[in-house]
């Protein structure tokens, strides 16, 4: 899993919350990370009581903390000011286009603190970046497979090279089912327990399909084949036949694997030639849609030959 955080310029950066974003000073401050997608409004620490402050989360001045470091004297300023830039902070941003004192600036400029600005409200700002940062920070990892949406349900195929996933894929785009991603799909973790999968930006679209190549589902199918990202639903694993293994022919026992400490329905599926995974596969994502709806085929099979076996009169056995 992959340690994500962000520095002060990334936010500066960003054009597609909305931030509106610009640098007052602290440009050597730019390369602080933020780690923490929690903001923080440091009314109390501004005024000289710094307990329970937090200097790693984004500091936000708004109408009233400004309103106060205008009003109060100049020497509780100064020093206010200096206790609180003592600390490692890493980035002050003010909204609704407000200049703050020029001796927030001077002491920022000298301790390398960014000071941002925005013209967005307090309330409207802390939403967008709120967001922002829960989506950028959000815990990451990938794995090798392919991911698909197939009727509504992500399916992640794994398997070792070779064995066929991207056929498999293929197949169910053709039966009008979406690509996702295909031999890289990064996943990030959203509260409180969803892996969302996508694609790396410079593969999104792309499948390789041995003997052919590269080839852009979006340009071969149109833009109903793909989507960009998708809730990974089950797992499906595809393996080599073996005749000597005892493969699951009821499905009674659900299995899972952990995927970021979320479990998700674990299925393998054994690949040999004449078996038609395409078919398989979209049984298997119907099969799982039952399965959200309270409906266990498997189980209610057992419990009705159960039932049956149990109702057998004594001495019925066929002789």
């Amino acid at each position: 899993m992959d340690g994500i955080t962000l520095s002060i310029q990334d936010l500066l950066t960003e054009n597609e919350y909305g931030l509106g974003l610009s640098l007052l000073a602290g440009k050597k401050g730019l390369l602080h990370r933020v780690s923490s997608s929690r903001i923080q409004k440091p009314g109390l620490a501004i005024a000289g009581y710094t307990e329970h402050l937090h200097p790693d989360r984004l500091q936000v001045l708004g109408n009233t903390e400004i309103s106060y470091l205008q009003q109060i004297d100049n020497k509780i300023l100064l020093d206010n000011l200096a206790a609180l830039c003592a600390f490692p902070i890493s980035c002050f941003i003010v909204t609704k286009g407000l200049r703050p004192p020029q001796i927030l600036l001077e002491i920022a400029e000298t301790r390398d603190i960014p000071v941002l600005a925005t013209h967005h409200q307090s309330s409207t700002f802390i939403s967008l970046i709120t967001k922002f940062l829960e989506e950028r920070l959000l815990p990451t990892t990938h794995l090798h497979g392919v991911l698909m949406d197939v009727l509504g349900v992500g399916v992640l195929l794994t398997g070792k090279s070779g064995i066929g996933k991207s056929e498999c894929a293929l197949d169910l785009v053709i039966r009008g089912h979406r690509l996702v991603a295909d031999d890289m799909v990064y996943i990030k973790k959203k509260m409180p327990a969803v892996l969302v999968g996508h694609a790396e930006e410079s593969l999104q679209y792309l499948m390789e399909i041995r003997g052919l190549g590269i080839i852009n589902i979006k340009d071969l199918y149109g833009v109903s084949a793909i989507r960009d990202k998708k809730i990974i639903d089950i797992q499906l694993e595809l393996v080599e036949w073996d005749e000597s293994h005892e493969y699951d022919r009821l499905g009674v026992d659900d299995r899972t694997v952990t995927i970021m400490d979320i479990e998700i329905p674990h299925i393998v599926i054994p690949v040999r030639p004449g078996r038609n995974l395409g078919s398989i596969i979209e049984v298997a994502a119907r099969n799982n849609l039952l399965k959200g709806m309270g409906y266990h085929s498997a189980r209610d099979f057992q419990e009705r030959l159960l039932a049956r076996i149990e109702a057998r009169p004594l001495g019925d056995e066929v002789e």
